[in-house]
């Protein structure tokens, strides 16, 4: 079967010299034929010159930058069933790519098993753990999605679904595109793909980690050099009130948004004394842009709800015709029931001993399970990058728990 594998550059030339020849050597040991390509996002640093001189078997798409909506016009080109996504300073395990997509083939796809998304087990350069099974809960009236709250490093080889996946993911392309992709509502970026993995599952389709798929991520590679960390956690404050504006409408969700909107603007009145003027108001900063974006949000909403692309998937998949419920009425339980089959007690427990355990969706409530080793060998563990030692010596724990929604870049 025929799988494209791209990776999403900006100005990563650097990024591309490490990376991208463990990326061709997991394609080639791969039973399928993948095709590699890169996904350029006008760089300035000379990274297409230098990838047509090191690397002309891979193909590459130049497009402006509109980071990873990008993917979206490159996919609806394409015709493989399968597609692999990757940020530029993601490094593959050579034999990740066969049980990575392997669930996305069960049961002829996902129009039957409901499986539309995969999640490899991803760890930072340093040989760190960082996620690939995200829960979801909230935190002061706003969505954290994380692979690092609730103990889940714990749980890292166990299987289970997945409420979203980051820097790096396989998709169902024909899914993908009829979700229309990553919304352009979160340009420059943070959350998109928590939103487009959510939107998948209130039409009845999921998202599984794959724990024998073994990846390394370098973490704010292209993001941190050009927007820093202040500039990140503004934009995850940001995205985070628009994804919840955009996608939840359930009574429960507005009243916690409520409270907490109120919670954090009082807090943010109580520090502003005892902060440096830059630092104030940082909450209130980030409602006052996301409030900027309306226009926006409202034409999101119409072209993904209103009229109806959500309901048509839906009724063309796996959990249409199972539950003798409207569109709405399924709707409002999938948002309801997302909440609690990813908080992270639910998803830390979940897992099994394989990838044929996972059952399909309406069949049965429990989380189906996988199996998974570790990388171990490949020379990845105990290398730090000079980027990485320097993100975290600067981020305390609390900063990263709180700050990083983990978005994935």
């Amino acid at each position: 079967m025929q799988v494209d594998i791209l990776v999403l550059n900006y100005n990563g030339r650097g990024l591309l010299a490490e990376c991208l020849p463990s990326v061709l050597a997991a394609a080639g040991a791969s039973r399928h034929e993948c095709r590699v390509a890169v996904i350029d996002n006008d760089s300035q640093d000379g990274s297409v010159v230098w990838l047509r001189e090191h690397f002309p078997e891979v193909r590459i798409f130049c497009c402006p930058n509109r980071g990873l909506c990008s993917l979206n016009d490159v996919l609806a080109r394409l015709e493989s069933p399968v597609a692999i996504l990757l940020n530029n300073d993601v490094r593959l395990a050579q034999e990740a790519i066969d049980p990575w997509i392997a669930p996305l083939l069960e049961e002829g796809g996902a129009a039957r098993s409901g499986c539309w998304m995969t999640a490899p087990r991803c760890y930072g350069w340093d040989g760190q753990y960082e996620g690939g099974k995200t829960a979801v809960r909230w935190r002061w009236g706003l969505v954290q999605a994380s692979g690092l709250i609730g103990g889940l490093e714990t749980a890292a080889e166990r299987a289970s679904e997945t409420a979203s996946a980051g820097s790096a993911l396989a998709v169902d392309r024909d899914v993908f595109c009829r979700l229309g992709g990553f919304d352009p509502l979160y340009l420059p970026g943070r959350l998109e793909d928590l939103d487009l993995a959510f939107r998948a599952y209130l039409a009845g389709y999921h998202a599984r980690y794959v724990p024998e798929a073994v990846v390394w991520h370098l973490g704010m590679g292209t993001f941190g050099p050009v927007f820093g960390q202040k500039r990140c956690r503004h934009l995850d404050l940001r995205n985070t009130l628009l994804f919840q504006w955009k996608n939840l409408r359930g009574r429960g969700a507005i009243v916690r948004q409520i409270s907490g909107l109120a919670a954090r603007l009082g807090a943010d009145s109580l520090r502003a004394p005892f902060c440096q003027a830059e630092n104030r108001w940082e909450f209130a900063r980030a409602l006052v842009a996301a409030l900027g974006r309306l226009p926006l949000l409202r034409r999101s909403c119409r072209s993904e709800y209103g009229d109806g692309p959500l309901e048509a998937l839906w009724r063309s998949g796996p959990s249409a015709q199972s539950r003798g419920l409207s569109w709405r009425q399924f709707r409002r339980c999938r948002e309801q029931e997302f909440f609690r089959r990813f908080a992270p007690e639910a998803i830390a427990q979940a897992g099994g001993p394989s990838p044929s355990a996972f059952r399909r969706e309406g069949q049965a409530q429990d989380d189906p399970g996988r199996c998974g080793v570790y990388p171990g060998g490949a020379g990845w563990a105990g290398k730090r990058h000079p980027r990485e030692e320097k993100k975290r010596t600067e981020e305390s724990p609390d900063a990263v728990s709180e700050a990083i929604l983990l978005t994935g870049r």
